[in-house]
């Protein structure tokens, strides 16, 4: 619908595409970064944080709703820095998602898109654990203790966010592999 940025997504499975540059990568860090979507995201996930007073346990107002904010923001582009621009250049990793498109089942496109939390491509082509997705997420979550308030700094917390980071990263995955054929189905107009 154009609102979502899909910014990582190469959408052709047949397309052949050539690694990205370090360059690149930290520009498509960047991209994704300062997108409009991200900012609403971050303003969401406050907003959601501060209804139940969930982590980061900031408090209730409007003080600790623009913590919780700045806390949400902050958690979006460590954990895409550390992952889509530094450890993927270091590893040589592609942070991109290639899409399987509409001539594999439902079932194998679903089960592939998941996998790719934990699973990626090098630079060259050959398929991979997704050591930068992993590693990004630990080191941001990482980063984020020091922000956070000490009650929200515990193993239960810390072992929380890392769940909730692998689904939003999952359904990251989703998205792109089966909106395009949605959007065909329900919004082509002829």
């Amino acid at each position: 619908m154009g609102v979502i940025p899909n910014f990582q997504t190469v959408n052709d499975p047949n397309q052949i595409v050539t690694p990205l540059s370090v360059k690149q990568k930290f520009e498509l860090f960047l991209r994704e970064t300062v997108d409009p979507f991200t900012i609403l995201s971050g303003a969401a996930g406050a907003a959601l944080s501060q209804s139940d007073n969930d982590n980061p346990k900031y408090g209730q107002g409007s003080g600790p709703y623009a913590e919780r904010f700045g806390a949400a923001v902050a958690d979006i582009t460590t954990q895409n820095f550390f992952s889509d621009a530094v450890l993927s250049s270091i590893l040589h990793e592609d942070p991109r998602y290639f899409r399987r498109g509409p001539q594999y089942r439902f079932w194998y496109r679903l089960g592939y898109s998941l996998s790719r939390v934990v699973m990626t491509q090098t630079d060259t082509g050959k398929p991979i654990f997704n050591c930068a997705n992993i590693g990004g997420m630990a080191l941001g979550i990482g980063l984020s203790n020091a922000y956070y308030p000490d009650k929200s700094v515990n193993g239960n917390e810390v072992a929380t966010r890392f769940g909730t980071s692998l689904v939003a990263s999952a359904l990251s995955n989703i998205l792109p592999e089966f909106w395009p054929d949605i959007k065909q189905k329900f919004f082509h107009h002829k």
